[in-house]
C-alpha cells in the first residue's frame, strides 16, 4: 500500500515491552546464601499477601531449609538480565497446603511467585516477563500438565495477572490466614492467553509521513528465554 494509512514496520516499541526483557534463568535456593536477599522481599510491606512480614533472617532461613528437606517443594530464585529479581515456590498440591480443598491430579504442580518489591523505577512489563517465564518453566523444565494457584482473594494485582496467563478460578477456599481463588492453569490454557500466545507486532494506523530511525536492535518478537541452572547446590 502507498498511501498514508498503511501499516508501519515494526519498530522496538511496537512489541509489547515484556517480551524483550531477559533472559530468565531459575536456580534452586540456596538457604544459606540468599536468605537475607528473600528477607528483604518477604518483609516488605508490598509483600503482605506472603504473610512473613514478622520474621526475622534467621526464620526465612529456617523456612528455606524447611523447602530444601522437602521432598514435595522447591524454592527457585529467578534472575533477569542477570539480576536476581523474583522468587519461585513450587509444590505438589497432593501433598502440600491443598490436601484438604483441591482433588489433585497427576501432573498438577503447585505455584507460588514473588516479584522483588521495587527498589528504583518501575521497568515495564516486567511482571508480565517473571510470570510468562514461570509459566513456561513449569511446563517445560516441571513437565506440569495443569499449574495450581490459591491467591488471597484480596490480591486483585495477582488475580489480574492470573487472567493474563490463562489461569481459570474453580473456587473459593478456606487456607491458613486467607480466603483464596483456587485457579488452575493448563498447557492450553496459557498458549491461549496474552501472555503464553506467540507474539504479534502493534499495526500502527493513522497518516505518517517516514519511519522514525531506529538505532537500537530489531524488534524482539519471541517471549524471553528461560533457563534451568544445571548445578544443584544441595
Amino acid at each position: 500500500m502507498t498511501g498514508g494509512r498503511g501499516t508501519a514496520p515494526a519498530t522496538p516499541g511496537d512489541v509489547e515491552p515484556w517480551r524483550s526483557l531477559g533472559p530468565v534463568r531459575l536456580a534452586r535456593v540456596v538457604p544459606e546464601r540468599d536468605a537475607p536477599l528473600l528477607h528483604a522481599w518477604l518483609t516488605h510491606p508490598a509483600s503482605w499477601a506472603w504473610q512473613m512480614g514478622h520474621l526475622g533472617v534467621g526464620e526465612v532461613l529456617a523456612y528455606e531449609r524447611g523447602i530444601e528437606r522437602s521432598p514435595h517443594e522447591q524454592a527457585w530464585l529467578g534472575r533477569v538480565a542477570g539480576s536476581a529479581t523474583f522468587v519461585v515456590e513450587t509444590y505438589d498440591p497432593a501433598h502440600v497446603l491443598l490436601t484438604d480443598v483441591h482433588d489433585a491430579r497427576p501432573g498438577d504442580v503447585g505455584m507460588h511467585l514473588l516479584v522483588a518489591p521495587p527498589t528504583g523505577p518501575r521497568v515495564s512489563g516486567l511482571t508480565d516477563a517473571v510470570m510468562a517465564a514461570t509459566l513456561r518453566f513449569c511446563f517445560g523444565a516441571l513437565r506440569a500438565a495443569r499449574v495450581v494457584v490459591e491467591p488471597d482473594i484480596r490480591n486483585t494485582a495477582i488475580a489480574a495477572k492470573n487472567t493474563a496467563a490463562g489461569f481459570r478460578v474453580l473456587r473459593e477456599v478456606d487456607l491458613p490466614g486467607k480466603r483464596a481463588a483456587l485457579s488452575v492453569c493448563t498447557r492450553a490454557d496459557f498458549a491461549a492467553s496474552r501472555l503464553g500466545a506467540e507474539p504479534l507486532p502493534v499495526t500502527r494506523r493513522g497518516p505518517r509521513t517516514t519511519a522514525p530511525a531506529v538505532t537500537t536492535a530489531p524488534a524482539v518478537t519471541t517471549a524471553p528465554a528461560v533457563t534451568t541452572a544445571t548445578e544443584d547446590h544441595r
